[in-house]
């Protein structure tokens, strides 16, 4: 398997700003909630959000359950996490309250200090990612095609050479594979002279069949055995991966991680931090097909002529994801 491959693109956009607080310790109250990261917990207090770093330290109390109100002390750590939902909040100690959060006076919260110079700044960045896997499965698309002045005779020299061509792609692709017809025509061949209405001048049968096979190293043998049964036409190879979600995670993955590392270096360059992502969106995946090399004038090779070269390649798995996160500076 090729190297993993990785094309990155940056956009900055600012969006919007806003004062942040800085502080060390402090005390804070809300509700505990559950949150989109794994095994994670939030302290909510209306739309202020505290990303629990350490809920493990606390869950063995039967109170700690999501809607109880609790007053924690702890700090503010700068840590980026999968998702940044909420400040990242170090818990020293937690305790149950009975008053809402929202019914306690503020001044009973130890409220952080002011720094008027520290600015939050949304940037909108995104991240692209190439991955390479290899195709597990080979989809041949193999048709005979017959004429004929006659449209009964076409018809039946296709039906035998159809015949004969199925049961050697059969032997030839192994019992893995799936042979299906996907095509049949009859048609008339016209004969068109200026002036004067078509004329019809014979007749073109085709019977078109696709296989579906697993084992990649037959796709070579397969189309000169279909070739030497009576197949005059291969319309298309393609190959592709059965099973891709592993592929398309890893892009996903890679692609994420990518647009997070920027959002870290653009915090840098501007002299701050990230403070957390605010949204995530996945644009989608594409996946590139690897071109096969062959030759076409081995199609019809003879039995003593060298067997069709296929050259599988790999395939290309490209996933995009776009990230907003708000970005302390001191700007």
């Amino acid at each position: 398997m090729k190297r993993l491959q990785l094309i990155t693109s940056v956009m900055a956009v600012i969006l919007a700003t806003a004062t942040v607080l800085h502080a060390k310790e402090i005390t804070i109250r809300g509700k505990l909630q559950k949150t989109v990261e794994a095994g994670g917990w939030l302290i909510v207090n209306n739309d202020t959000k505290h990303l629990i770093l350490n809920p493990k330290n606390f869950q063995s109390n039967d109170w700690f359950k999501e809607g109880t109100n609790v007053e924690a002390t702890g700090e503010v750590k700068e840590v980026m996490t999968t998702f940044m939902e909420g400040t990242p909040f170090e818990v020293k100690s937690m305790k149950p309250i009975d008053q809402p959060a929202d019914k306690v006076p503020n001044q009973a919260v130890a409220t952080p200090a002011r720094d008027d110079n520290k600015r939050v700044t949304r940037v909108m960045i995104v991240g692209d990612s190439i991955v390479q896997a290899q195709p597990d499965t080979a989809i041949l698309t193999i048709s005979v095609v017959t004429q004929n002045r006659s449209a009964i005779t076409a018809q039946q020299e296709n039906a035998a050479k159809s015949d004969e061509v199925v049961r050697v792609l059969k032997t030839v692709a192994g019992a893995g594979a799936e042979v299906k017809t996907s095509g049949y025509s009859l048609q008339p061949q016209r004969v068109y002279k200026e002036g004067q209405p078509p004329t019809i001048s014979g007749y073109e049968a085709r019977n078109t069949v696709t296989v579906t096979m697993s084992d990649l190293t037959k796709v070579g043998s397969v189309i000169d055995g279909a070739a030497q049964a009576g197949s005059n036409d291969v319309s298309g190879i393609a190959f592709t991966l059965r099973q891709d979600r592993p592929a398309r995670d890893r892009a996903l993955g890679e692609a994420t991680r990518e647009a997070m590392s920027k959002a870290q270096v653009i915090a840098q360059a501007l002299g701050g931090r990230v403070v957390r992502i605010v949204e995530v969106q996945e644009e989608g995946f594409q996946q590139r097909p690897p071109v096969p090399i062959y030759q076409t004038e081995t199609f019809m090779a003879k039995r003593d002529a060298v067997a069709t070269p296929i050259e599988v390649g790999s395939l290309e798995i490209s996933s995009r994801v776009q990230v907003i996160a708000e970005v302390e500076t001191n700007l």
